[in-house]
């Protein structure tokens, strides 16, 4: 219960592999062994992509998928030579749109990644910059930010504000509650003033002792009973506060982001 899976595009792929990802998901039984092939733009590429899916197939004795984006028509064809289960993710969206829009499609590369809206694009790239700065509560003035993140150490507050910041353009920053926080049973006066802005992350114990055990191995820090306890004691001061919180131990990071978006009422779009 294996196929090998290529996704292959004429630009970064990104758009092959997310869409087919989120496909194959559907189909659980089977494990795919997964291979991204980029910037197939010429004959000479889409010739070494076909030798390589054929390869693949006579390795595992099963016909290859192709999740492929590749603009060119010609290029296209070349694929199909290689025997493949060929899948074009634009197939099904073009002839309809056309039709509607009462325009043909316009054949460029990279759209849907490259660098078209240059405003947007900074403001990714300062709010990357922000995320950064305010990282694990190293500046405390939340006075531009759009969403804090509160929690105890490690339970993934830094990753899901690079993924707001980086896909989202989101100004996110983060604080982690300490010990005296948690003693107190008090929110830090400069998340008071901020309390519309705030988010809580919480993990389960064993999941938060294994990743502190990984960072600081053998210290006390990542002991199961500090972890069970940091963790209880946070999740209790952020209800008693009404902070809403999101548990992170089983959730994908896109689907922590897109639910602390929504619950905040923050409307981005993705890229």
């Amino acid at each position: 219960m294996r196929r090998t899976v290529f996704y292959i595009s004429d630009g970064t792929g990104i758009t092959a592999e997310t869409i087919g990802h989120s496909v194959l998901t559907q189909f659980e039984p089977i494990e795919f062994d997964s291979f991204r092939i980029p910037f197939v733009d010429s004959e000479v590429k889409a010739h070494a992509a076909v030798a390589r899916i054929r390869n693949a197939e006579a390795l595992t004795g099963a016909r290859p998928i192709v999740i492929n984006t590749v603009v060119d028509e010609q290029l296209s064809e070349l694929l199909t030579t290689s025997g493949a289960v060929m899948i074009d993710v634009f197939a099904p969206f073009i002839a309809p749109l056309e039709r509607e829009l009462g325009l043909s499609r316009t054949r460029r590369v990279g759209q849907a990644h490259g660098l078209v809206n240059f405003a947007e694009y900074e403001a990714r790239i300062n709010a990357t910059n922000y995320a950064l700065a305010h990282d694990d509560g190293l500046d405390v003035n939340y006075a531009d930010a759009e969403v804090v993140l509160v929690g105890v150490s490690r339970s993934g507050k830094t990753p899901t504000c690079l993924y707001m910041a980086l896909h989202y353009g989101v100004r996110a920053a983060n604080y982690p509650l300490t010990e005296e926080d948690l003693d107190r049973q008090e929110l830090p006066e400069r998340l008071r003033s901020n309390r519309a802005k705030l988010f809580g992350l919480t993990i389960d114990p064993m999941r938060l002792q294994q990743v502190r055990e990984q960072r600081k191995p053998g210290s006390r820090y990542a002991t199961l009973e500090q972890c069970r306890r940091e963790v209880a004691d946070a999740e209790r001061l952020m209800k008693r506060e009404g902070v809403s919180m999101l548990s992170t131990t089983h959730t994908s990071i896109e689907e922590i982001a897109s639910k602390i978006l929504a619950q905040l009422g923050i409307e981005k779009h993705l890229y």
